[in-house]
C-alpha cells in the first residue's frame, strides 16, 4: 500500500491568486451581512484593493526562480509572471468601468419588463454582486497560464469561464438579448470544456501522464500511440480555440460581446485573450513543441481563415459591438501567428501583442459606454455620424483605438503587428505573415470608415449624445489612451522587459 504524500505549495509564489481568491470571498461575505447602503462602496473598494495588492505581490515575485510552485501543477515562470501582471492590470482598468452602474441590471433574476424589475430600476439599487463575480474571474485567469498539468488547467478554465456566463446576462437594458448571449455563451462553453475534457483523456492515453512536460517527453520518446496523440491535441485546441474565438469557433462572439454589458465586454474582450493565449503557448511551446509538424498545418490553416473571415464579415456589420466583436477575431488570429513561430521571438512579440491589444480594446469598449440616448447606449454605427462635431475628444480617443487596431504606425498596433509577424516569419511561416497584411489591410478599410464618419459626417439631431463619465471611466479611457500611444512611441522599455523575463520553465 503506498502512503499519503503531503502536497507541497509554495505560497509566496501562489500568493497573487491567493489574494484575488481571497478578495472575492471577502465580496461574497459582503453581499450577505452588509447593508445596501455600503455595499456598493464597499465592493468597490475591496474589488480595487484586492487587484493592486495582487499586481503588487506580482512584482515582487518577478525575479524569483522557480521549477514550480504547486507539485508540477503551476509553475511561476518569466512568462507567467508577465501574463499575471497583464491580466491584474487590465482587471484594474475594466473594475474603473464596471464601477459605472448605469450599465447593469439590479435584479438578474428579474423577468424581463415585469413590474419587479420596473420596481428595481425605480429603487436606484445598484447590482454589486459582480465584484466578486469578477475577482473569481481574475482568479481563474491567473491560473490558467501558469497551470502545468491539464486538471489544473480544465480546472482554471472553468474558473474564468463560470463566472463570465453569468456577467454576460446582466445587461440593464436589452435584457432578452443579454439573457440570449449568456445562455449561448453558457452552452458553447460546455461543448468547448466536452471536447477540452476529451482531448486530455487521448493525451493522457498517449503519454501516461497529465503534465505538459510529461507529455513532452513522451513525444520526443515517441514511444506512443501517434492517433491518440494527433486526436488529442485536435480535441484539446478546440477548447482553447473557442476561449479566444478563432474560426471556426467564434460563433458565441458576436452574440455575447453585443448582449453582455459593455463594461463587461471590455474586461471578457481584453482578459480573456491574455489568459487563454498564455494557456495557449504553454501548451504548444512547452507540451507539443516536438510535435511542431504535426499540428503546425491545422493551426496555420485556421490562422489564415481567422484572419481573414474577421476582416472581411466586419466591413458588413452595423452595429459597433459586433464589428468590434469580429475585428476581435482577426485579432485572434493575428496572434496565432505568434504560436506558430514557437521561438523566443514569438513569445515576446505575441505578450507585448496582447498587452496592447488588450489596454486598446477596453479603452475602446469604454468609449462605446459613454454615447447614449435617453434608453441607452447607442450601438448602431450610423448614429455615431458626425460624434466629431458634439465630442471631438471622444471622438478623437475612439479614432486613435481604432488606429491601434488596424496597426497604424505610432500607435501600439503597429509594433505589435510588426513584431509578431516578424518572428512568424524568421521561422518560415511566410503565408501567414503575407494573410496577416492583406487582412490588416481589409481591416483597416472599416476602422477608417468609422473615423470618417464621426469626423466627416454632420451630426443628426435624433437624441444621440456623449454622457460625462465618472472619474473612474474617464480615468480607464484616458490611461489606455495614453498607454497605447506610448506603447507607439516608446515601445523598447516594455519590449526589452518582456524580452529579459519572458521564459517557459520546462
Amino acid at each position: 500500500m503506498s502512503s499519503f504524500t503531503a502536497p507541497v505549495l509554495i505560497y509566496s509564489l501562489l500568493a497573487p491568486i491567493l489574494i484575488v481568491l481571497g478578495g472575492a470571498v471577502i465580496g461574497v461575505m459582503i453581499e450577505a451581512f452588509a447593508s445596501r447602503k455600503i455595499r456598493p462602496v464597499l465592493q468597490l473598494s475591496v474589488t480595487i484593493g484586492t487587484l493592486v495588492l495582487a499586481f503588487a505581490q506580482v512584482w515582487h515575485i518577478r525575479h524569483q526562480e522557480t521549477a514550480s510552485a504547486a507539485m508540477g501543477s503551476a509553475v511561476v515562470d518569466g512568462a507567467g509572471v508577465l501574463m499575471q501582471g497583464a491580466i491584474l492590470f487590465i482587471a484594474i482598468l475594466g473594475v474603473f468601468l464596471i464601477a459605472d452602474q448605469e450599465n447593469f441590471t439590479v435584479i438578474a433574476a428579474a423577468v424581463p419588463g415585469s413590474e419587479e424589475e420596473t420596481q428595481s430600476i425605480q429603487s436606484g439599487e445598484q447590482l454589486t454582486e459582480v465584484y466578486p463575480l469578477t475577482l473569481f474571474a481574475v482568479a481563474g485567469m491567473m491560473l490558467f497560464p501558469v497551470s502545468t498539468d491539464l486538471i489544473t488547467l480544465f480546472v482554471a478554465l472553468e474558473m474564468l469561464s463560470l463566472p463570465l456566463y453569468l456577467m454576460a446576462g446582466l445587461s440593464r437594458r436589452r435584457r432578452l438579448m443579454s439573457q440570449e448571449a449568456a445562455l449561448k455563451y453558457f452552452l458553447l462553453g460546455a461543448f468547448s470544456s466536452a471536447f477540452f475534457l476529451f482531448g486530455a483523456a487521448y493525451l493522457y492515453g498517449y503519454a501516461g501522464t497529465v503534465s505538459l512536460s510529461g507529455i513532452g517527453a513522451a513525444i520526443t520518446a515517441a514511444n506512443g500511440n501517434t492517433v491518440f496523440l494527433l486526436i488529442g491535441i485536435a480535441f484539446l485546441s478546440v477548447g482553447l480555440l473557442f476561449k479566444i474565438g478563432a474560426v471556426p469557433f467564434h460563433a458565441w462572439t458576436p452574440d455575447v460581446y453585443q448582449g453582455a454589458p459593455t463594461p463587461i465586454t471590455a474586461f471578457m474582450a481584453a482578459a480573456t485573450k491574455i489568459a487563454a493565449f498564455g494557456a495557449l503557448l504553454r501548451i504548444f511551446y512547452v507540451g507539443f513543441e516536438n510535435a511542431y509538424w504535426d499540428w503546425r498545418p491545422l493551426i496555420t490553416v485556421i490562422a489564415i481563415i481567422t484572419m481573414l473571415f474577421g476582416s472581411v464579415v466586419a466591413i458588413a456589420q452595423r452595429d459597433i459591438k459586433r464589428m468590434l466583436a469580429y475585428s476581435s477575431i482577426a485579432h485572434a488570429g493575428f496572434l496565432l501567428a505568434g504560436v506558430l513561430a514557437l521561438s523566443k521571438a514569438g513569445l515576446d512579440a505575441s505578450i507585448f501583442y496582447l498587452i496592447a491589444y488588450g489596454v486598446a480594446t477596453l479603452g475602446a469598449f469604454g468609449v462605446v459606454t459613454l454615447v447614449r440616448d435617453s434608453s441607452g447606449e447607442i450601438t448602431d454605427l450610423n448614429r455615431w455620424a458626425g460624434l466629431g462635431k458634439r465630442s471631438p475628444f471622444v471622438a478623437t480617443l475612439f479614432a486613435t483605438f481604432l488606429l491601434a487596431f488596424a496597426g497604424i504606425p505610432l500607435t501600439s498596433g503597429f509594433i505589435g503587428k510588426f513584431s509578431i509577424f516578424s518572428a512568424a516569419y524568421e521561422n518560415g511561416n511566410k503565408s501567414v505573415v503575407i494573410v496577416g497584411v492583406l487582412s490588416s489591410a481589409i481591416a483597416a478599410y472599416f476602422y477608417i470608415r468609422v473615423i470618417v464618419l464621426m469626423f466627416f459626417s454632420d451630426p443628426v439631431e435624433d437624441g444621440t449624445s456623449v454622457i460625462i463619465p465618472s472619474f473612474l471611466t474617464r480615468l480607464s479611457i484616458v490611461t489606455a489612451f495614453a498607454i497605447t500611444i506610448f506603447l507607439g512611441l516608446f515601445p523598447a522599455p516594455l519590449l526589452n522587459f518582456i524580452s529579459s523575463t519572458a521564459i517557459f520553465i520546462r
